[in-house]
C-alpha cells in the first residue's frame, strides 16, 4: 500500500510572525521557515507504518512556490521515499489546495492519505475534509492512534468528550494530532541520502484546477497588548479588582 502525506511550508514555530506595514499579511521575507508541526507528526507515522510492513511507499507532496523544496528534503530524509512539488506562487485557500491534492492522489492511487490536521499558520482545519469529501474516501480526523489491518484503518481520535474509535475502509483520509507521535530527528547519513531521492516538480496550472479565490483577507492586525498582572492578597482584595476594574462579576 501506498501512503500519500501532504506537508506545508510555514512559518517556524519558533518565530514570533510580524505583520506587514500594510496590513495584508504576516511577514515572510528572511524568516525561517520549516514544515508545518502536525505535517511531521503525519510524516513519521507514514513512515512507522512503512517500517511495520503496512505500507509499501511513502510519498510526501506539497503546494507551493520553489522554495519549499527543503522541507520535502527534510521529509524524505526522516523516511518518505520521494517527493513531488506542485508549483504554484499563489496564496491558496484550503479548497483550492484540496482540489490540487485530489489530482495528486488520482495519479498516485494510494491506499491512505495522512496529513496535519491543521497548518499553524492559518488554524484552517479544513483541508483534509475537503479532500476527503472531493474524493468521496471515509475520514478519521484528529487521530491519536492509527492501526492499519485487513484492509481497514482504525483511528482512535481526539473528540470534545474524550476519545472515539473509528474503522475506515480502505482508501481513506485520516488527520493527525499532536499527541500521535513524537517525530524523529533526521540524522546526518539520511539528510545526505534524502538528496539524491526523487523529487518531481509539476506546475499547478498544468493540473486543470479552478483556483479563483473565493476567501479574501480583509486586514491582519497584532493581537492587543496585555496588561501585566497584579498580585492581591486577599480572596477579598481578588473579589473587589474582578468587580470594580475587570467588571467581570
Amino acid at each position: 500500500m501506498k501512503i500519500l502525506v501532504p506537508v506545508k511550508r510555514v512559518v517556524d514555530y519558533n518565530v514570533k510572525p510580524r505583520v506587514k506595514a500594510d496590513g495584508s499579511g504576516v511577514e515572510t521575507q528572511g524568516v525561517k521557515m520549516s514544515m508545518n508541526p502536525f505535517d511531521e507528526i503525519a510524516v513519521e507515522e507514514a513512515v512507522r507504518l512503512r517500517e511495520k510492513g503496512a505500507a509499501s511507499e511513502v510519498v510526501v507532496v506539497t503546494i507551493g512556490v520553489s522554495e519549499a523544496q527543503p522541507i520535502l528534503r527534510t521529509a524524505m530524509a526522516m523516511g518518505a521515499d520521494r517527493a513531488i512539488l506542485v508549483q504554484t506562487d499563489a496564496e491558496l485557500e484550503p479548497l483550492s489546495v484540496a482540489k490540487l491534492l485530489k489530482t495528486i492522489v488520482d495519479r498516485e492511487d494510494p491506499g491512505l492519505v495522512i496529513m496535519g490536521k491543521q497548518a499553524i499558520d492559518d488554524d484552517m482545519n479544513a483541508t483534509g475534509q475537503i479532500l476527503a469529501a472531493k474524493l468521496n474516501w471515509p475520514q478519521g480526523t484528529f487521530a491519536n492512534t492509527i492501526t492499519v489491518a485487513d484492509g481497514r484503518v482504525t483511528v482512535v481520535r481526539e473528540a470534545d468528550g474524550g476519545l472515539e474509535t473509528v474503522r475506515l475502509a480502505l482508501p481513506a483520509v485520516v488527520t493527525t494530532d499532536l499527541r500521535l507521535n513524537e517525530p524523529r530527528y533526521a540524522t546526518m547519513p539520511n539528510i545526505m541520502k534524502a538528496r539524491k531521492k526523487p523529487l518531481e516538480t509539476i506546475a499547478a496550472d498544468t493540473l486543470g484546477v479552478d483556483l479563483t479565490p473565493r476567501l479574501q483577507t480583509v486586514k491582519v492586525v497584532e493581537p492587543p497588548v496585555r496588561k501585566a498582572g497584579v498580585k492581591v492578597a486577599s480572596a477579598a482584595e481578588l473579589v473587589e479588582k474582578l468587580r470594580d476594574e475587570a467588571k467581570v462579576i
